[in-house]
């Protein structure tokens, strides 16, 4: 078995810089060099203040303050890191695409075509190339394509390793993963390969955990486990929409549901949607790939998950607009949480940022408080849904520092992420500095009912009909 030196992951993103920290602090003999070429991003990685790292994540900057500059690199060098490397990760960004053929649902690989362009123009001894960015079914045959064909003749060896991180738990679900999937060709030297993987995650992880399948399978278990899992928030949302009308509340729903051992009680809580990188896109990509084989029903069957999640994100807007006479024109209306979910600053395909574009749709005044997301990161999520510009979005938008700045003189809170901080607030005196009446939606369901309309707030949870 190839005995690892020195690693490479390409992206130091949400994904590559996590995954490679903890690489680095378990495995103290290798070298681990991330790589991107993103400049500002990179020098947020080498920051000596850990707590200006470019993703957040509980445990992170611990991980990275005691590897970096040890055996934990992070550069914009790609070249040289891909010539030391015995093994590549390659963790680029793969969105959905959103122009051409398979437009909203395909998988975008302009990205992972560039990064196996150069490390075949670079490499001049064999690597081994791990796909670690969520991609779709086949992405491998097409990345050992290019390889070898436009490579220097030396061997590469292709290795799937789906990433099964749960933002905002990304360190714990990497220390004490439930499993690590590993694919590889069912070759004497793709054994090989598989093998040395493995053998870095045995630093800390039993064998037991570490599976090894052939390539398809792997890369298809990454975007069914998100896509079952996605089923679950989906179904329990469409649950919440019948709870608001039959007077059933549909905590105790989840609750009597989750107790059947065959269903469990893990991902049955209903909000205002599920979002970040990987949920939607997986799922359309599951979509796609149905398509293209001519499997219609197949098809049809996952996207009605996406979009029973988009139905349920456009519900809590309108639920606003109509509880507030049908008219949000002029009204402040202060969003709590813009992160897709707490503990992360990551707002990709984030509830808020739909739900807001629906408001502003309808003239609101909105006022953005959430304690990691940036306020750049706003308006350019805003401005990528390419509804209005930059200029209509500064004047209907602002982001600021401060909870009781963004409740102050505002018409209604509405609440998207669930930050344990809101529960903590002293929501009297938020509800001193409102106007009356003062409304709040709660859709992440973390708030108490009968203490919020106790200090005289009209409130409405998802889930639940206002009469409770």
């Amino acid at each position: 078995m190839k005995t690892i030196k020195n690693i490479c992951c390409i992206g130091a993103g949400y994904v590559g810089g996590p995954t490679m920290s903890v690489i680095a602090s378990k495995c103290p003999e290798i070298t681990v060099n991330v790589v991107d070429i993103n400049q500002a991003r990179i020098d947020l990685w080498n920051h000596e203040d850990l707590d200006k790292l470019p993703v957040y994540e509980p445990g992170l900057k611990e991980v990275v303050g005691e590897a970096r500059g040890k055996n934990l690199f992070f550069s914009t060098d790609v070249d040289k890191a891909i010539h030391d490397a015995d093994m590549i990760f390659i963790s680029v960004n793969t969105p959905t695409k959103t122009y051409g053929k398979g437009k909203g649902q395909a998988a975008d690989l302009k990205y992972i075509e560039l990064c196996a362009r150069n490390i075949a123009k670079v490499a001049v001894d064999d690597k081994i190339v791990v796909e670690k960015s969520t991609l779709p079914v086949r992405t491998a045959q097409a990345l050992k394509s290019i390889l070898d064909n436009t490579g220097n003749g030396v061997h590469f060896e292709i290795l799937s390793n789906p990433e099964f991180l749960a933002e905002g738990t990304a360190i714990e679900d990497l220390l004490d993963a439930d499993r690590i999937l590993i694919g590889g060709a069912e070759t004497p030297s793709g054994q090989a390969a598989k093998d040395a993987l493995s053998w870095v995650y045995e630093h800390w992880l039993p064998k037991e955990r570490i599976l090894q399948t052939n390539v398809w399978s792997s890369e298809l278990s990454k975007l069914v486990a998100n896509a079952f899992l996605a089923q679950r928030v989906s179904s329990i949302n469409s649950i919440s929409a019948l709870c608001e009308r039959t007077d059933a509340n549909v905590a105790e729903v989840s609750r009597a549901i989750g107790y059947d051992s065959r269903i469990g009680s893990r991902f049955l809580n209903s909000s205002v949607g599920f979002g970040g990188s990987c949920f939607q896109k997986d799922i359309l990509n599951l979509v796609y790939i149905a398509k293209s084989f001519g499997l219609q029903e197949v098809a049809d069957y996952w996207e009605q998950v996406v979009i029973m999640n988009d139905y349920q994100k456009r519900r809590f807007a309108d639920n606003i607009i109509s509880t507030l006479y049908n008219t949000v024109s002029g009204k402040k209306i202060a969003f709590y949480g813009w992160a897709f979910k707490k503990d992360t600053n990551d707002t990709r395909e984030s509830a808020a940022i739909y739900v807001a574009d629906a408001l502003l749709e309808e003239n609101a005044n909105i006022v953005v408080y959430d304690p990691k997301v940036t306020k750049e990161r706003v308006f350019a999520d805003l401005e990528y849904l390419g509804n209005k510009s930059r200029e209509e979005l500064e004047q209907l938008v602002t982001v600021v520092n401060d909870p009781m700045e963004a409740a102050k003189e505002a018409h209604a809170i509405a609440i998207l992420t669930e930050w344990d901080e809101f529960k903590t607030y002293d929501w009297q005196k938020i509800h001193d500095s409102m106007l009356k009446p003062a409304f709040v939606f709660d859709g992440r369901r973390i708030l108490d009912h009968e203490t919020m309309e106790a200090i005289g707030f009209k409130f409405y949870k998802i889930g639940q009909s206002s009469k409770k």
